[in-house]
């Protein structure tokens, strides 16, 4: 029988290669945590409770890979461009659209009312995908049609998840249009209103876009934290009472999370 030693060495080998693996694995993805975009070797040794020989020395191999790069003056380092063509790549395969849709049905099959999602485009929003519920009285959207983000709760939850240089750019440019009697065209009122959807994290309206629809929205945040699209709820005034629905607001929410998660998405 052949002695056991070698095999245990072998095994051993491979432990702390892999164990090698994970320490640079979790140095690269401090770089994507960081709140700044440069970082030294005592500060990630610190925030991963490494040793800052073990940190040189990963660095020094993340950059032979080109995934890290140093400043020779500060001795700082920062992702380098092989890091940010992997992330460019997982973007380029992203679909916003394909991610939302089982989100959609499994929101319209637990309300009975319409689940959809929405992109901004310039200065307006448009419905991209919609799953409706098998109800004889149900809502209906028209994709591809753009509204202005003052007009209803998915236009809401977009601007009011912009910066507020964005917000107020808008306004400067545009008077608030009045998709029906109920659309908010006063600037002060709408700024009030935006500061509540970003307070609760979700838009509602009640006919603001439709004339007898009520919706309740919210944001879907990218691995920056931009608002890139909104899912919503929606169905008749008469029978969907979001404000009163706290099951409903709280699937919404956890759907546009699951959402954001997947785009990289991390809560601070």
């Amino acid at each position: 029988m052949p002695p056991a030693a070698p095999a245990a060495a072998e095994d051993e080998g491979q432990s702390r290669s892999i164990a090698a693996v994970e320490r640079a694995m979790d140095v690269l993805l401090y770089f994507g945590r960081a709140d700044q975009p440069d970082l030294g070797v005592t500060e990630i040794a610190t925030a991963l409770g490494l040793t800052k020989a073990a940190v040189h020395r990963i660095l020094t191999a993340l950059r032979s890979r080109e995934l890290i790069t140093v400043d020779p003056a500060t001795r700082r380092y920062a992702l380098g461009h092989a890091a940010v063509a992997l992330g460019r790549a997982y973007l380029a395969r992203t679909d916003v659209r394909a991610m939302a849709a089982p989100e959609l049905k499994h929101l319209s099959g637990r309300t009975q009312e319409t689940a959809t999602l929405s992109l901004r485009r310039g200065d307006t929003r448009l419905y991209v995908d919609q799953v409706v519920p098998d109800q004889e009285l149900r809502l209906e959207v028209s994709l591809g049609i753009p509204f202005p983000l003052n007009a209803g709760a998915s236009s809401k939850a977009f601007l009011a998840f912009l910066p507020d240089f964005e917000v107020e750019a808008y306004l400067s440019r545009h008077p608030l249009e009045a998709v029906t009697d109920k659309t908010i065209t006063d600037p002060a009122k709408l700024r009030k209103d935006l500061a509540s959807v970003r307070k609760r994290g979700y838009a509602t309206s009640l006919g603001e876009r439709q004339a007898g629809a009520a919706s309740i929205a919210a944001p879907i945040f990218d691995h920056d934290a931009r608002v890139v699209a909104v899912i919503s709820l929606a169905g008749p005034a008469l029978r969907f009472k979001p404000e009163s629905d706290a099951g409903a607001v709280a699937d919404l929410q956890e759907a546009a999370a699951r959402i954001s998660a997947q785009l990289g998405y991390q809560p601070r």
